[in-house]
C-alpha cells in the first residue's frame, strides 16, 4: 500500500521521502501503520529478521518541538537495554547524520487505549489489567528504567495476554544521562496520569508510574479522568494539594477494597503509595487480604484544611525530602519473600525450620512483604474432591493451617496485614506452581523445606530442586 509520508520526512535529504517499497538499511517499508504527532509507524520485513517488524520514525518538520528530537534521542539510548516479555525487542536504530529510525518487534496483540471507549469496565477486567500492567511496570523498574509517561496508549498486550510497555521517549534510566532533564525545565509526560512529583521535576522515583497506573485504574472503574484534562499549569498543580472524588462517589457498585487500592496509587506523596509495582499486583491477585483504611469508605474529595495544610505544610516537607537512590533501590527496599510450606500431616518438625529461618530473614528486612504459599496437590485426570472424609472444604483447611503456621512470626515480629498475606496454590505439579507464583509476582526471595533424600526422590527429582533449578530468584532450603 503506497502512501505520502510528505510530514515528517524533511531532515532526512540522505533518505528522501518514505513510502512503501523504500528500503532502508536494508529494511524493506511496507506500509505505514501510524502517524502521530511525534513519531510515524511503519511495518517493515527484513531478509534476516524473523518475525513482523515495526519502524520508528521520528517527526523532524522545521518548527517541530525539541523536545520530540531529544526524545527519540532518550528512546534510542534506553530500548536496547531492555530485555523481557515486557518491552518490544530491539533490533536496529538509524542515526540522525543519515536517517534516525528505531527498528522494534511488532506486538501481535491489541492495545489498551482501545478499552478506553468502552468505560466503566467490569471489576474483573480492571483487576485483570491492572495486575498485568504491575508486572510489567515491576520488571521495568527492576531494570533501572522510571517509564514516566504510562497510560492506555503505551500499553499493549501479546496475544497471551501479557502487558507490553512501549514508547521510552520520556523515560529515566538510573545509569544513563537524562537529556531531557539536562535541557528542558517543564514537566514531562501526559498531564491527565502524571504523577505530583513529576510536576516538581523529579524524575526518578518509580512510584510516578504506580500513580499513572492508579489513574487508569480509576479511568476504567469510572469512566471518569481522576484530574480532567488540565489545559494549564494552575490546572495541573491541582494535584499537589487536591484529592479526586473518590470512586465509589461516581460508581456506588466499586468494591471497597478496589477504590483502597486506586486512592493509594493516588496519594499526593510517593511514600503514601505502593513501594512497589510487585506489591500492587499481589494486592490486585486477592483482594481479600487488602488491609482497608478510611480510603475505602472516603465519599468525597479533600477538605479545604486538608488541601490547605498539604499546600503549605505537608508538601513542602515531601519535596525537601531526598528522592530514591535509584529504581532498582527502591524495589529492592521492599522485598518479597514467599514462605512455601507443607501443612500436611507428617512435617511439623520440618515446617517449624522453615518458619524460624523466615523469621530471621525478615527480621532483616523491615520493609519486606511475606506471602505464606501452600499448593494443594490436585489430581490429573480425576476431577477432584475438595471435601475430606469428614465434609470440611480442604482448601479452606489448608489457608486456616497456614495461617496458623505464621502465627507466631506475625506476632514476634508484629507484621501488619499490609506485609503478611496468604496463598493457597491449587496445581497438579507443586514446583511449577510454586515457579509460576514467583515469576507473576515478582518474587525476590523463596524459603522453602526439603525432606530427607529417598530412591524416589532422586529418580523423580524433589519439589525443591525443580524450584532451586528454575525459580527466577533466590531459593533458601531448609533441611532436617
Amino acid at each position: 500500500m503506497a502512501s505520502d509520508d510528505r510530514s515528517g520526512d524533511a531532515g532526512a535529504p540522505a533518505v528522501g521521502r518514505l513510502e512503501a517499497g523504500r528500503v532502508v538499511d536494508g529494511f524493506r517499508l511496507e506500509a505505514r501503520v501510524h502517524q502521530g504527532g511525534m513519531a510515524n509507524l511503519w511495518q517493515v520485513s527484513h531478509p534476516q529478521h524473523v518475525g513482523p517488524l515495526l519502524m520508528k520514525v521520528p517527526l523532524l518538520r522545521p518548527g517541530e518541538d525539541p523536545a520530540t528530537i531529544v526524545g527519540f534521542e532518550v528512546e534510542q539510548m534506553i530500548l536496547p537495554t531492555l530485555q523481557g516479555r515486557h518491552v518490544p525487542r530491539f533490533v536496529a536504530q538509524g542515526d540522525f547524520t543519515h536517517q534516525p529510525y528505531i527498528v522494534m518487534e511488532c506486538i501481535d496483540g491489541p492495545g489498551l487505549a482501545a478499552r478506553v471507549d468502552e468505560v466503566p469496565l467490569s471489576f474483573d477486567e480492571i483487576v485483570e489489567i491492572g495486575a498485568r500492567v504491575a508486572e510489567a511496570l515491576h520488571d521495568l523498574h527492576r531494570q533501572h528504567v522510571v517509564h514516566l509517561d504510562i497510560k492506555p496508549e503505551n500499553v499493549m498486550f501479546r496475544a497471551d495476554g501479557t502487558a507490553v510497555l512501549i514508547d521510552f521517549g520520556l523515560s529515566h534510566h538510573d545509569a544513563l544521562p537524562d537529556l531531557l532533564s539536562e535541557e528542558f525545565r517543564q514537566p514531562m509526560g501526559s498531564w491527565p496520569y502524571i504523577a505530583p512529583e513529576q510536576v516538581q521535576f523529579v524524575r526518578n522515583d518509580p512510584r510516578s508510574d504506580l500513580f499513572a497506573l492508579g489513574a487508569m485504574l480509576y479511568q476504567f472503574t469510572t469512566g471518569e479522568l481522576p484530574f480532567g484534562e488540565p489545559r494549564s499549569m494552575r490546572a495541573l498543580r491541582r494535584r499537589l494539594h487536591v484529592d479526586p472524588a473518590p470512586p465509589r462517589a461516581l460508581r456506588p457498585d466499586c468494591p471497597p477494597w478496589l477504590q483502597e487500592l486506586i486512592l493509594r496509587c493516588l496519594e499526593v506523596e510517593p511514600a503514601r503509595r505502593f513501594d512497589t509495582a510487585a506489591l500492587l499486583a499481589i494486592a490486585l491477585a486477592d483482594p481479600r487480604q487488602v488491609p482497608l483504611t478510611a480510603r475505602a469508605q472516603r465519599r468525597s474529595s479533600s477538605s479545604w484544611l486538608a488541601r490547605w495544610r498539604r499546600r503549605y505544610f505537608d508538601w513542602g516537607q515531601a519535596s525537601a525530602a531526598p528522592p530514591p537512590r535509584s529504581a532498582r533501590a527502591l524495589a529492592s527496599r521492599s522485598p518479597i519473600i514467599v514462605a512455601a510450606v507443607d501443612v500436611g500431616e507428617g512435617g511439623a518438625d520440618l515446617a517449624g525450620q522453615v518458619r524460624e529461618m523466615v523469621r530471621r530473614i525478615v527480621v532483616t528486612e523491615p520493609g519486606a512483604r511475606l506471602a505464606c504459599v501452600s499448593v494443594l496437590k490436585t489430581g490429573v485426570l480425576s476431577v477432584d474432591d475438595y471435601e475430606d472424609a469428614r465434609g470440611a472444604n480442604r482448601q479452606v483447611q489448608q489457608l486456616a493451617a497456614l495461617k496458623h503456621w505464621a502465627r507466631p512470626i506475625s506476632k514476634s515480629l508484629n507484621l501488619d496485614e499490609g506485609r503478611l498475606t496468604f496463598h493457597v496454590l491449587e496445581a497438579i505439579d507443586p514446583a511449577a506452581a510454586l515457579i509460576e507464583f514467583a515469576q507473576r509476582n515478582g518474587v525476590d526471595q523463596i524459603v522453602m523445606g526439603a525432606r530427607g533424600s529417598s530412591a524416589m526422590r532422586r529418580y523423580l527429582g524433589s519439589v525443591s530442586s525443580q524450584v532451586v533449578a528454575q525459580a527466577p530468584c533466590t531459593v533458601t532450603v531448609v533441611r532436617m
